[in-house]
């Protein structure tokens, strides 16, 4: 097996690396792509839905941005211990209806040896938002260096 870095035990410099590469895959909108920074048994509990392993990774993203159309998100760093970061992040999308919303969340993650995420946690509440109320404005994909974070935003 390949190694994923950086791996733990992380620094601050290494976790608010692994935040944003997690941020990246995610705004990448590639479920196959971003199951591969999962170890191969991962565990998910994300909102009121279990999932376990990648195969059940690719599936839930997979349905995940069907629905959440316009996904754009921002991960920062809110603690990290040895092979474990915690995360709060949020995101804007739109629904098929063309509303739009604002997800808020924390995710607790523990890294496996080889630098693959073993356990994600994630609580989310989302936010019913109008789009003029929007604050993410860059084209699909990647969130450009120079673009505010959460902080930066007041989220």
């Amino acid at each position: 097996m390949t190694d994923h870095p950086p791996v733990p035990p992380f620094t601050r410099e290494s976790a608010i690396q692994k935040v944003r590469l997690a941020e990246d895959g995610w705004n990448s909108r590639d479920p196959h792509k971003v199951s591969l920074v999962y170890a191969e048994d991962s565990r998910w509990r994300n909102r009121n839905e279990f999932v376990t392993g990648r195969e059940e990774i690719v599936e839930f993203l997979t349905r995940k941005w069907e629905k959440e159309l316009e996904y754009r998100l921002i991960k920062e760093l809110w603690a990290f211990d040895g092979n474990r970061i915690a995360v709060r992040f949020a995101y804007e999308s739109c629904d098929a209806s063309g509303s739009w919303w604002r997800s808020y969340g924390n995710e607790n993650w523990e890294f496996n040896t080889d630098g693959l995420m073993a356990v994600r946690h994630a609580s989310i509440n989302d936010l019913p938002i109008s789009a003029s109320e929007r604050r993410y404005h860059w084209p699909l994909g990647r969130r450009p260096d120079g673009h505010p974070g959460l902080s930066e935003l007041g989220f």
